[in-house]
């Protein structure tokens, strides 16, 4: 047969050399030999299809197990809601984490979900994925929750008590409490303390009750360790302890820190790194020592953020979840107005406000600044943003913690006054439901990760530039009444309104260009936080264009045109109106600005976002000139002394008391 074939072959080429000379032919019966040997071990060695399925089988728990596994635990029902505890109820759990994946989904990237299905999908057909495979998986996934409203710190420390006892119920249990030293904590810290007795006292009956948390773990199941960080860190016990007496001492140590600054993240870092030697398994029983939770208690955004991701990535690594009993974070601002009245009643008493970080509740603003609205929006600039300052919000998201955003003044459905808010409390004119606020919750990533999904999406980079750029410079409200007193003063006063128009329309317009960019990408944006984001910047820039440029028309028109129907009258007043008289480009731009506006309110009620675009609605887009009388200024009188004895005849008028000296007033500290 290879004769055969070399003749072929040399007939076909006209070569006498082919490649079935030599030791070729026996070569190629080698490999065929080993492949037919291969395939032969494959078919013995493989299992079958019908091996290969897994049947799970599970066996139901008997009911009373159950109810051993989890006893009951009684609060005062009443006392809880007064201070916004929130109940322990295992379908609420449940329900509340459904609610949480489904918003992470809705906030992922679409690649990144691609690439989630097929890392799952490869882990499911993978026949040596084991049990430890399968509860790593489970760690990486969970997240904490955030936007949890409560009106005390008690009431948070009630619902971490729940905390401590599922914590219990895997294995002891060490809690680490890091308490900030600013003067602004001092009466939290104080509730806190006395609410410590309530909860271990709460424990210690469930221990001696025979709570299984307690009976399967020996002696001192639950210990305690307490911190004191400001821009120091201060161990205030030097051992855990399960003594409440000796914890609430701990925290009547804690000394004040006037300086100002808040190294939460070092502080939560270093308490987590003395404690790690807890985490680690043991070779010997594959288990762990004990769990480790950390209870933050701050009203600052801190200031030491840059240690963010190192600090979420070795809490997560170690399984430590961070909790953070904190305050709620204005919508898109960075500072906030914290009232302060001096506690020593020989100081003046009136209160004062004091600028305190407790913002944004964003990795970068992402709330464009316009003052400029035609009047009446002032108060939206302080509302609460439904979450917590975003550094200590994505800790306790990424570790599986809890952030609970405290504030006494906390009420949905109406404006609360300055002089309602309580001391030592940042001033917020509006609340919002935390259910409607679940849906909008901000992208708890890296910094890294969050510019790489800016970069992917020119809506969400518009936003964050538009926020930007507004910060450069205020956008002051316009001179709007224009007495004309002599025709050489009202001239000079429309021609400075003008100047100050001229300023402004320039910064209007690249807002608005920075904005019109990122309309093509708007219909690709799935996340309802950054559709709300973009609708409002949009329409506020552009109703803010319109009102500009027709502010700046209504001027010119002044200078030339304005007569008063009424001679009596001598005053000029610019009030909005529907009406725009600067040509049909600006119609069909304000005709623009309401429909993002309308959207606005229509897909997202009871948000900041629809609040603010409902009082941006309520205001004309347009201006007209009303005339009105003012009165002329009246001459100064010169003042007259009244003789201390009056001649016969003159009525002696009695002198004014002189007033008691005012108390001294002092600056508020550092809060």
């Amino acid at each position: 047969m290879w004769q055969g074939l070399k003749r072929w072959w040399q007939v076909r080429t006209r070569s006498y050399d082919t490649p079935f000379d030599n030791e070729v032919p026996f070569w190629i019966v080698s490999l065929t030999f080993h492949l037919v040997l291969l395939l032969l071990m494959a078919k013995i060695l493989l299992p079958s299809a019908e091996q290969r399925k897994v049947q799970l089988l599970a066996v139901p728990d008997e009911p009373a197990e159950l109810e051993q596994t989890l006893p009951e635990v009684s609060f005062n029902p009443l006392e809880q809601s007064e201070l916004g505890a929130d109940s322990f109820d295992a379908a609420d759990l449940a329900a509340e984490q459904t609610r949480e994946i489904e918003m992470e989904l809705e906030q992922r990237n679409p690649v990144e979900v691609a690439k989630l299905e097929s890392v799952v999908g490869e882990l499911l057909l993978n026949d040596a994925f084991d049990q430890a495979s399968a509860d790593n998986l489970q760690s990486l996934a969970t997240k904490g929750t955030v936007g949890q409203a409560v009106a005390g710190a008690a009431g948070a420390v009630d619902r971490i008590t729940q905390e401590i006892l599922l914590s219990l119920d895997e294995r002891p249990t060490l809690v680490v409490w890091l308490f900030d030293q600013s003067a602004s904590l001092m009466q939290q810290r104080e509730e806190i303390a006395q609410r410590f007795e309530r909860v271990y006292s709460e424990l210690k009956i469930l221990a001696e009750g025979g709570a299984e948390q307690f009976k399967k773990h020996g002696d001192e199941p639950l210990m305690t360790q307490v911190y004191a960080f400001g821009s120091t860190f201060n161990r205030m016990l030097k051992e855990p302890t399960s003594d409440v007496a000796l914890m609430q001492e701990a925290i009547g140590r804690i000394e004040r820190d006037d300086t100002g600054i808040e190294y939460v993240f070092s502080a939560v870092l270093q308490s987590a790194t003395d404690f790690q030697k807890l985490r680690k398994v043991n070779r010997l029983t594959g288990a762990r020592e004990r769990n480790v939770m950390i209870i933050v208690v701050s009203d600052e955004a801190g200031d030491d953020v840059n240690r963010l991701d190192e600090c979420a990535t070795f809490c997560s690594k170690w399984e430590i979840p961070v909790y953070v009993i904190g305050v709620p974070a204005p919508f898109g601002r960075e500072e906030t107005r914290v009232r302060w009245v001096d506690p020593d009643p020989e100081y003046d008493q009136t209160p004062q406000w004091a600028l305190v970080s407790q913002g944004p509740e964003t990795v970068m603003p992402e709330r464009v600044d316009l003052d400029y609205v035609g009047g009446g929006f002032e108060e939206l600039e302080e509302i609460d943003s439904g979450f917590g300052p975003f550094g200590l919000t994505r800790l306790a998201y990424e570790t599986g913690g809890i952030y609970f955003a405290v504030h006494p003044n906390r009420e949905i459905g109406r404006a609360i006054r300055q002089s309602e808010t309580s001391n030592y409390s940042a001033y917020l004119r509006y609340f919002f439901d935390p259910e409607v606020m679940r849906r909008y919750k901000p992208d708890y990533v890296s910094r890294q990760t969050y510019m790489e999904r800016l970069m992917a999406n020119k809506c969400r980079q518009s936003v964050v530039q538009a926020a930007q750029v507004s910060r450069i410079g205020a956008l002051q409200p316009p001179l709007l009444v224009f007495p004309k007193l002599d025709e050489a003063a009202f001239t000079n006063a429309v021609s400075q309104a003008q100047r100050a128009a001229a300023l402004l329309e320039p910064k209007m317009n690249q807002l608005y260009e920075i904005l019109k960019l990122g309309e093509q990408d708007r219909d690709q944006e799935i996340s309802p936080r950054w559709r709300a984001g973009y609708d409002l910047a949009y329409g506020r820039v552009l109703a803010g264009k319109v009102r500009t440029e027709a502010y700046n028309g209504m001027l010119a028109m002044a200078k030339t045109k304005l007569k008063f129907a009424d001679e009596k009258n001598n005053t000029w007043v610019l009030q909005p109106a529907d009406s725009i008289e600067t040509g049909s480009q600006a119609k069909t731009l304000a005709e623009k600005a309401q429909s993002y506006l309308r959207r606005v309110v229509t897909e997202h009620p009871g948000t900041p976002w629809a609040m603010m675009a409902e009082r941006e609605l309520a205001t004309p887009l347009g201006w007209t000139w009303k005339e009105h009388f003012t009165p002329p200024p009246e001459p100064p009188q010169m003042a007259m002394n009244q003789p201390d004895n009056p001649p016969p005849g003159v009525p002696n008028v009695p002198q004014p008391q002189p007033l008691a000296m005012p108390k001294p007033k002092r600056p508020p500290p550092k809060l």
